[in-house]
């Protein structure tokens, strides 16, 4: 496009112009030749018309500037150049451009709070991948198994049951085939599994506690406090009580027997050779080769009457039979 071109400014040291210009008035005509004498008469010709009809007009000049919004002076036969397709589409993409910087400029904190969040995502994302990968490759398989917590029962016979899992990411360590393996033996009463990287699985086993031998068909058969048999033998497990039970392993009298020994302190527990009951009611025991007997009674209270037996055989050692069915009243023989 052409730029309008400016209009001229006005001449003020012009000595023809008028100094005091009033728009619509001609200027005053220039006479012509010599002066003419005042009493002459006045005859015109037709020069002195054509002078006067043709001669030329002064500039005339508005008191006001000139409005800068008039049209500038454009030759004649000249128009404006055409505005074309590429410059319409370079000034859109000039303003799409103005218009995405500015919108960058006021996004600015908003993207980097995102970018923190995304940046901070994909470092744990990574280091949780990264876990489990390292987790459930061959550097952390089971290559040690330690079995503790056993007293009764072989160590080495339960490391040797569960080889099975030797080579397993701990992680992947099978507890049903762990199960499988553990209720092939009956003195194991509770596990748990522990885990300790790279390379050791520990296996802690709560052993079931015998209480007796109970004669049965097969011969004595070893059983814990819930009536499991640990084991069986023509003889009594040497160590152990001989129970004599009035209505067998899942009778009342039975679960009365297995709560009254397990309450009986280290000391006494070891020295109880026999346990009798034909009913919950009248639990008794036999301490010793001599043959002592503690009248229990029932199970109730079982903890404060093995505290009292245990006191009152200090006491008076020796005697043939403590009686202690009543927590508060103790009765020596």
């Amino acid at each position: 496009m052409r730029r309008p071109t400016p209009l001229p400014a006005p001449d003020q040291g012009s000595p023809d112009r008028d100094p005091t210009p009033d728009r619509g008035v001609e200027a005053p005509v220039r006479q012509v030749g010599p002066p003419r004498r005042a009493d002459a008469p006045v005859e015109e010709n037709a020069a002195d018309r054509d002078d006067h009809l043709t001669a030329p007009l002064m500039p005339l000049w508005v008191s006001s500037p000139p409005r800068i919004d008039e049209p500038a002076d454009i030759p004649v036969g000249e128009e404006e150049a055409p505005v074309g397709v590429r410059e319409v589409w370079a000034a859109a993409r000039a303003r799409r451009r103005a218009l995405r910087a500015e919108v960058r400029r006021f996004t600015a904190r908003q993207r980097r709070r995102r970018m923190t969040w995304i940046v901070a995502g994909s470092a744990l994302l990574l280091l949780v991948l990264g876990t489990l990968g390292v987790a459930y490759s061959p550097l952390f398989a089971v290559q040690q198994i330690t079995v503790v917590g056993t007293s009764t029962l072989d160590s080495a016979s339960v490391e040797t049951a569960l080889d099975g899992q030797l080579g397993t990411p701990l992680p992947l360590v099978d507890s049903s085939a762990v199960k499988a393996a553990l209720v092939k033996f009956p003195l194991v009463e509770s596990y748990s599994l522990e885990a300790r990287p790279p390379h050791e699985l520990v296996v802690r086993i709560v052993e079931r506690t015998p209480i007796g031998s109970i004669q049965t068909p097969a011969g004595f058969t070893l059983v814990d406090a819930a009536g499991v048999a640990l084991s069986t033998a023509p003889q009594p497990a040497a160590g152990h009580p001989v129970l004599t039970v009035t209505g067998g392993l899942s009778s009342p009298a039975f679960s009365a027997v297995g709560t009254v020994f397990r309450a009986l302190p280290d000391d006494i527990r070891a020295q109880v050779t026999a346990i009798a009951a034909t009913s919950p009611n009248d639990v008794t025991l036999t301490l010793g080769s001599g043959g002592t007997t503690v009248v229990w009674g029932n199970a109730d209270a079982s903890p404060l009457k093995a505290k009292n037996l245990a006191a009152i055989m200090t006491a008076r050692p020796g005697a043939r039979s403590y009686d202690v069915s009543s927590p508060s009243t103790i009765v020596v023989r």
